[in-house]
């Protein structure tokens, strides 16, 4: 199995399938934690030296933190209804308190952060939905912490892929700290597939090749992405939902596409 690739595995006593941290990851930023909870059960967690992103993946759920709190926050029953989810930012040296109203799926990104910004909702009229690409390379991307909606490190994004398209594509990185020209970010794929016996294909590779992986991932398996392009492919009669995650020394997007073929962006 690829070393870049986490595989979920059964929930434990806090009700957790995914926990990828930069220790395991073998890097400096990103954090990443999928919890599946029962209804009722509540999830109790310090965010210590991290500014935390709270996505409702799908469910209903109170969330609190040392002075907000919110209640019963959540509309998805499906991450495939293709409506922006509610999230919570965390800030650093605080902690939260979800409990499950139902069953609930919860994703959590992590970076490290100073306190510069509040505990606050972000709800799904704050967010929207844009088509990128054409054609087989269509897809649709929610930023749900991103430009403009602040944190110190962390940019959190999902993105709706059809069954038979492309997605992160033409290939492209981020990996050279290099302002203007490129930005570096660690970055986490969160896949769940519809149906959910699907699965989805995944290349990591660098321009030398000295990484150079192509992965088959399944519905709820995470993909790291330490350096190079990553194009992910949705094979036909497969819907592809992914959360990215990304952190880096700063939090600006600048990537740039395998030269190899973006020729097919001047058509």
């Amino acid at each position: 199995m690829s070393h870049l690739l986490s595989r979920p595995r059964t929930p434990d006593e806090l009700g957790c399938i995914q926990r990828i941290t930069p220790q395991s990851a073998q890097w400096n930023y990103v954090g990443f934690e999928v919890y599946t909870l029962k209804a009722g059960q509540t999830l109790e967690q310090p965010t210590e030296g991290t500014e935390v992103c709270l996505v409702i993946m799908t469910g209903k759920a109170d969330v609190a933190t040392q002075k907000e709190a919110w209640t019963d926050i959540g509309e998805r029953t499906t991450i495939f209804e293709q409506q922006p989810p509610y999230a919570v930012y965390v800030p650093p040296h605080d902690s939260y308190t979800v409990k499950a109203n139902t069953d609930l799926e919860l994703a959590v990104s992590r970076a490290p952060a100073e306190g510069k910004y509040p505990a606050r909702l972000i709800r799904p009229d704050d967010l929207e939905y844009i088509t990128r690409g054409e054609g087989t390379n269509a897809r649709k991307v929610c930023n749900i912490l991103f430009n403009d909606i602040p944190a110190e490190k962390l940019l959190v994004v999902e993105v709706f892929t059809p069954n038979g398209n492309w997605s992160s594509y033409p290939p492209h990185k981020h990996d050279t700290d290099a302002k203007p020209q490129e930005t570096q970010l660690e970055e986490t794929y969160y896949h769940r597939m519809n149906p959910s016996q699907g699965f989805a294909f995944q290349r990591v590779y660098t321009d030398d090749r000295s990484l150079d992986e192509t992965i088959t991932v399944e519905d709820r398996g995470v993909v790291m992405v330490p350096r190079g392009y990553h194009p992910v492919g949705a094979p036909h009669g497969y819907d592809l939902y992914y959360l990215n995650t990304m952190a880096g020394p700063e939090r600006t997007w600048i990537f740039n596409n395998d030269p190899a073929h973006e020729w097919m962006l001047q058509k």
